[in-house]
């Protein structure tokens, strides 16, 4: 999902690529951060999975913490102010406020769940219209002096609210307790509408700019770094994979390949793409032999793959030649997307995507092919011609993947999220 204050719209998503991001945490002691580094349990919405903190067993492992997804829908959780209030937000790297629906909200989206009642917590605090934070979004002053913001997003989303302080709580799984994150801004929400469904509470911003939950917690956690492994899409919710925060968070060992950060604006992991390989077929990014620098970002709240839909028919053309199927046509469900009726994912061919420096990122059909229905795969991809390209999270499972803002790389390591 990407911020409007930074980049153009995107008018659509598809209709089949909606995902959200659930971190699931469990809380069972509070210890306030010390720049030790920490990580959280990701975990589907509907996964009957709790994940196991022994408050008496200490762990000399690194902090990290298991990640899942059904239907490639993920929500990060977090506890909000004293007493705790427990949050399930989409876990966002191409936005930075972290913002939650609130009480009252008149005219806001839909949530079965109860709305953060500022009300009632004790450590809440409105942040006034001269404070630094303020500056740092779309922003107006209200007559009582108090911050309110009003944040958009590449699909049309739009949310309004109060800017604020609050103490955060999220678990560490490798024996740290939970974490107590003091003086944290974020968005208290009171007029939010947009593509948002019922279980989404609010959206934690993992973006690199000043406000996002990134940067507020570097200082508390031992750096502006961390990593995250998406298990694959429809895979069963009760499985885990991981996000880790700050020191211990980098991706190292066999099989790690690491590409630069271009430093085109803050909030976006933006990268560049030289080109995509189809099998041993190179399909340029751009036919002309030129190649923007950072000409593609990393998101976790889109789903699919945003590319030049000049580069999206020559890819969609290579893979008609090298797949020994006919693809399906006349479906309205489908429109105009390459989508073929099987069983089970395609075979081949692999699609290599090279990155500047030679750096090349091996991609499986799990990766790039998408059933939106039972016995349909559809390309993960989509032509579009905003000027924006999203590199989206269908593309992202089945790596660690490290993103570390103090070294300004990515880096991507081959992993079975689902087993790792």
């Amino acid at each position: 999902m990407a911020a409007m204050d930074t980049i153009l719209c995107h008018a659509h998503f598809g209709l089949v690529f909606v995902i959200t991001l659930l971190i699931y945490l469990v809380s069972t002691s509070a210890t306030e951060a010390s720049n030790g580094g920490f990580s959280v349990k990701l975990v589907h919405r509907n996964s009957p999975k709790s994940p196991f903190y022994n408050p008496s067993k200490a762990s000399t492992s690194k902090p990290q913490s298991p990640v899942q997804a059904n239907n490639g829908q993920y929500l990060m959780k977090l506890s909000l102010g004293n007493p705790q209030f427990d949050l399930y937000g989409i876990a966002d790297t191409g936005s930075d406020l972290l913002w939650a629906q609130c009480v009252p909200c008149e005219g806001c989206y839909k949530q079965i769940k109860p709305k953060f009642d500022p009300k009632k917590s004790s450590t809440y605090s409105d942040l006034p219209c001269d404070a630094p934070e303020c500056s740092l979004v779309p922003n107006s002053c209200s007559t009582q002096n108090v911050c309110n913001y009003d944040y958009e997003y590449g699909d049309g989303s739009v949310v309004r609210g109060v800017l604020a302080k609050e103490t955060i709580f999220l678990e560490s799984t490798s024996g740290n307790g939970t974490v107590a994150l003091k003086g944290i801004t974020f968005g208290c929400g009171h007029n939010d509408t947009g593509v948002f469904n019922q279980d989404d509470m609010g959206l934690i911003g993992l973006g690199g700019g000043p406000i996002s939950f990134i940067s507020q917690m570097a200082p508390l956690v031992g750096g502006k770094k961390f990593s995250y492994c998406l298990v694959p899409f429809h895979s069963d919710p009760s499985i885990e994979s991981k996000m880790s925060f700050g020191k211990g968070s980098e991706v190292l060992g066999e099989g790690v390949v690491t590409v630069p950060l271009v430093p085109k604006d803050d909030t976006f992991y933006f990268v560049t793409v030289e080109g995509f390989s189809v099998g041993d077929k190179f399909v340029p990014f751009d036919t002309s032999g030129k190649v923007e620098k950072g000409n593609i970002f990393l998101d976790s709240g889109t789903p699919p793959t945003y590319i030049p839909t000049d580069l999206y028919e020559r890819l969609v053309a290579e893979l008609r030649k090298q797949i020994p199927m006919a693809p399906i046509k006349d479906d309205p469900d489908l429109g105009n997307q390459l989508c073929y009726m099987t069983k089970t994912n395609l075979k081949g061919p692999i699609l290599t995507v090279h990155f500047e420096g030679g750096t090349n990122v091996k991609l499986t059909p799990t990766q790039t092919f998408i059933p939106p229905k039972d016995e349909v795969f559809c390309f993960a991809m989509i032509g579009d011609d905003s000027g924006v390209n999203i590199y989206g999270n269908f593309a992202q499972t089945n790596f660690l993947i490290g993103i570390d803002l103090e070294k300004r790389v990515v880096s991507f390591k081959p992993t079975d999220c689902v087993k790792d």
